[in-house]
Order: C-alpha cells, then structure tokens, then sequence
C-alpha cells in the first residue's frame, strides 16, 4: 500500500487542479543511475488496465504494474526546506543508494 502524507495531498491536489487533462499523479521507477533504480513522477492523463490506483483523501495516484513491487510499502512526502520543495519518498524496500542521492536498489 502507499500513503501520502498531507502536505504530499495538498501539494498534488494543487498541481493537478492546474493541468486540464490530469486525472492524477503518476509514480513509477525507472533502471538508471548507478545504485539500479530512480524515481519518476509526471501528470496521469489516463489509467492502463494493469496500473493501480491508489486515491486518498480526493487525490488519485497511478502506479505501473512493473513499478509496484518496488513502491509498495512507501509514504510520500512533500517537503520544504528553506528555498526547496520536493517529494520525498521513504520507502522501506530500499537498501542502498548512490552518493548523490538520484539512484537507489532494493531488496526486490
């Protein structure tokens, strides 16, 4: 399961409100970088038959198939730290990650 905190609920309702054709966020991994994994985020516009759709608190969230194993069990976060904003995902499935901090491997 995925859970999103309410600062990621607010920040995604905020984002998606702005783009006509989004139906919701989606969340996905891609291979890349040197620890094996990163994660990728763009608007949904549409659900797959093999996607899962998580929706709480009003906001929809699509997840590939492929990507789900590796996703399941996060909490998404929308943080600010001074000048910065980002979504941070804390995600148990995770082991190591690179030194820059875009890549990470799992267990999975």
């Amino acid at each position: 399961m995925i859970k999103l905190t309410d600062s990621a609920v607010n920040r995604i309702q905020e984002m998606v409100a702005k783009r006509e054709a989004a139906i919701g966020l989606r969340i996905g991994v891609t291979e890349s970088g040197c620890s094996g994994y990163s994660y990728a985020m763009d608007f949904a516009e549409s659900v797959a038959g093999n996607d899962t759709v998580i929706e709480q608190d009003g906001v929809k969230v699509i997840i590939d198939e492929a990507s789900m194993p590796i996703l399941d069990g996060i909490e998404l976060d929308y943080v600010k730290q001074g000048l910065n904003q980002s979504f941070k995902f804390n995600n148990p499935n995770v082991v190591s990650s690179c030194g820059c901090g875009e890549s990470f491997s799992t267990t999975k």
